[in-house]
């Protein structure tokens, strides 16, 4: 049988929250709202629709405009998945080459609606998304108002630790047990495949991103560091950090990074090269699999920087905060810095 790993309380990057609160007390208390990275042409084989979406989650939505348009679920493309208790504004698109458009608005419903339709050349694919803006309730909130409105404006100035949300490792885990699983030779449904290899890497990922918050190195340049730019995938390899490497990363115009696991060579060198390897070492099942699995390396920045951050306490016990985050980051990693969860 294999091993099971239960998910840690990864530290803070700020320290400990100065109060706590309820989110998602209603889907309407957490919005999020898709930016594309392109503008679709208006022609093209691809239908393709922006949506609401109320307590639904992103897979469903799929299969149900697949059965809808009468295509297969492959055919669908969106760039992200959403989180299921919300009220999400997300794109999809359907393939219909040489096809008329359904009547999409037979779609709507109380969980769904369809907002704009349009068409385009190509699928939608994963991560083509430029933000995500988050607007989101917290209620019955206590704690220390001062410190907590010191946490936001250090979040605005500084940007957050971008580990994975829990919701990458599902309920209580199980997405990177049911890897562990799949490496020890379980039979594995194709479909979740990807869901348990991405899992495997993002554990190894936070784990790595924690051990640099308790070194207090999660911001700074260490020697070997894989920098990269702002909203950006490009990156360049350091020796030491100068000062020039010191001002542009308390810019947050560039952000230190680390592997996220994968067949290949290792990027980082020195001092940032032996960190991530001793994380790496301590899960050989997780390591192997995704070797064998023939996952590709690659690397994740650090810290993200929070946009257009805004936020109010419209009452004594309700906070609300509006921001943007680049595609792949969790506004729950933004949450985690400001509120402990409330019973």
């Amino acid at each position: 049988m294999a091993a099971t790993i239960e998910i840690p309380l990864w530290p803070h990057a700020y320290g400990q929250p100065a109060g706590n609160g309820q989110i998602r007390t209603t889907a309407e208390d957490f919005r999020v709202y898709e930016t594309l990275a392109f503008e679709p042409s208006g022609t093209g084989e691809h239908a393709f629709l922006y949506v609401e979406k109320t307590d639904e989650n992103t897979e469903y939505t799929a299969r149900q405009l697949a059965k809808h348009a009468g295509v297969r679920q492959r055919d669908i493309g969106y760039a992200g998945l959403k989180d299921r208790h919300a009220v999400t504004r997300q794109w999809f698109s359907i393939w219909l080459p040489g096809k008329p458009d359904p009547d999409w608005q037979a779609l709507n419903s109380s969980s769904l609606q369809v907002l704009k339709t349009t068409r385009h050349t190509k699928k939608l694919k994963r991560g083509a998304l430029a933000s995500n803006r988050f607007d989101i309730t917290i209620r019955q909130w206590q704690g220390d108002k001062d410190n907590t409105l010191k946490r936001l404006e250090t979040i605005q100035a500084k940007g957050i630790a971008n580990y994975f949300g829990s919701q990458r490792f599902g309920n209580n885990g199980q997405n990177i047990n049911k890897a562990l699983e799949f490496f020890a030779g379980a039979k594995t449904k194709r479909e979740q495949r990807s869901l348990y290899l991405s899992a495997a890497r993002s554990f190894l990922f936070n784990e790595i991103l924690a051990e640099r918050i308790r070194q207090n190195t999660w911001d700074q340049a260490i020697p070997g560091d894989i920098l990269m730019f702002d909203n950006s995938n490009s990156c360049f390899a350091i020796e030491q950090p100068d000062q020039d490497i010191k001002l542009r990363i308390d810019e947050l115009a560039i952000h230190p990074s680390a592997v996220l696991w994968g067949t290949g060579q290792w990027a980082a060198r020195l001092d940032a090269l032996q960190s991530q390897q001793n994380i790496i070492n301590q899960y050989p099942e997780l390591r192997d699999g995704l070797i064998n699995a023939a996952v590709e390396k690659d690397n994740r920045p650090l810290r993200v920087r929070v946009e257009q951050f805004e936020w109010r306490f419209v009452a004594d016990d309700t906070l609300t905060l509006e921001f943007n985050l680049p595609p792949g980051s969790y506004a729950t990693s933004v949450l985690r810095e400001i509120i402990e969860p409330g019973n």
